[in-house]
């Protein structure tokens, strides 16, 4: 899955409140089922000696020992900071007093993702899918109708600190599990039919994020989270339209068959890597309707204060600018992987800058 999360403060990773949960239904083939408080899971429990668990050993390595909040708290800002990207998950625009929860949210998505995409084998999907399971399964202990059912505490760090997290600031979990279903369509989905199965996607990989990350700063209004709903979609689009070449590499594909079809782009032209003119048309038509979602999307920044205000439109700028630079290459995304280099995120700094102090 693109990293979104990682690259801006929307998506990233991602962009539903409060409350009433989640994304806008999706087609029914491409949703897997979201696990209920069920009957718990061993994975989803803190092994006793001797005793398996369906997690990868380093990440299962912490349950070996108990841990207050406050340290599951460091641990996530130590895992953070340890994946620092090329954007601002522990950026300056970030108040300290939101760090700790950007922290948690980043530690439970950045090892998930991991799980659907980190150091791939042939035949490997049902050891990953499993270990997002064990994931989704500890997620649910987190839940307020689990713990009233009397379910275990959390004692991975990462689920301590997360719970503190949305309890605090009342983040819904299906948001969260939202995101599990994006990582397990990343191990069972190589290709995508229509336009719609893939804005699906996004709903899932993308939108949470911006809706969570909005609520962490106190806007809980369902018209926000539609602007953020665009941006994010957009900034997802924009990565899978950079990637196509990273993309093939996995046998996955993310412009539409559909689309293919009516350019006359073959899977296997695709794969030769080579920009022909009817690949060019065929991503000049996606970059531009993925424009139409920025536009949509880009009164948000202005609808906010503070910090946020200057971040998500660094961010709307961010995704703009990829466009552009896959524009300027003549849609010759083969031969380099069109990227926001940090001049671009100086220069996108500034002219945020001077349009909200101007």
């Amino acid at each position: 899955m693109s990293d979104a999360f990682t690259k801006n403060p929307l998506s990233p990773t991602r962009e539903r409140v409060g409350v009433r949960g989640g994304a806008e239904e999706p087609s029914p083939g491409l949703r897997p089922p979201s696990p209920a408080c069920g009957p718990e899971r061993p994975s989803a429990r803190r092994p006793e000696k001797g005793e398996g668990i369906l997690l990868p050993p380093d990440v299962a390595v912490p349950l070996e020992r108990s841990w207050t909040e406050a340290e599951a708290f460091e641990y996530c800002r130590a895992l953070t900071k340890s994946h620092y990207e090329n954007f601002p998950v522990g950026s300056f625009l970030v108040p300290r007093s939101h760090q700790p929860a950007v922290h948690s949210l980043y530690a439970f998505m950045r090892t998930a993702d991991d799980f659907s995409d980190e150091d791939r084998r042939p035949g490997d999907d049902q050891e990953r899918l499993a270990y997002l399971n064990t994931w989704d399964q500890m997620l649910a202990d987190c839940e307020p109708a689990c713990r009233q059912a009397g379910r275990t505490e959390p004692r991975h760090p990462i689920f301590i600190a997360l719970r503190a997290t949305m309890d605090r600031y009342q983040l819904p979990a299906q948001w969260l599990r939202d995101l599990l279903t994006a990582f397990k369509m990343d191990c069972t989905v190589r290709r995508y039919a229509t336009y719609e199965d893939v804005r699906t996607y996004c709903r899932y990989s993308a939108n949470p994020v911006g809706r969570l990350i909005l609520t962490l700063f106190g806007y809980r209004s369902e018209e926000l989270y539609r602007l953020s709903d665009s941006i994010c979609t957009g900034l997802q689009l924009a990565n899978h339209w950079q990637d196509v070449a990273i993309d093939l590499q996995k046998d996955r594909i993310y412009l539409p068959l559909e689309d293919l079809t009516r350019f006359g782009v073959t899977v296997e032209a695709l794969q030769n890597r080579v920009s022909t003119p009817a690949f060019e048309q065929l991503l000049a038509f996606e970059v531009q309707r993925t424009r139409e979602l920025f536009k949509q999307g880009e009164p948000l920044p202005g609808r906010v204060q503070g910090r946020l205000r200057l971040e998500l439109a660094m961010t709307w700028k961010g995704g703009v600018c990829i466009l552009d630079k896959i524009e300027r290459a003549n849609y010759d995304v083969f031969n380099r992987r069109p990227v926001v280099t940090k001049w671009d995120w100086f220069r996108l700094g500034l002219q945020a800058l001077s349009k909200f102090n101007g």
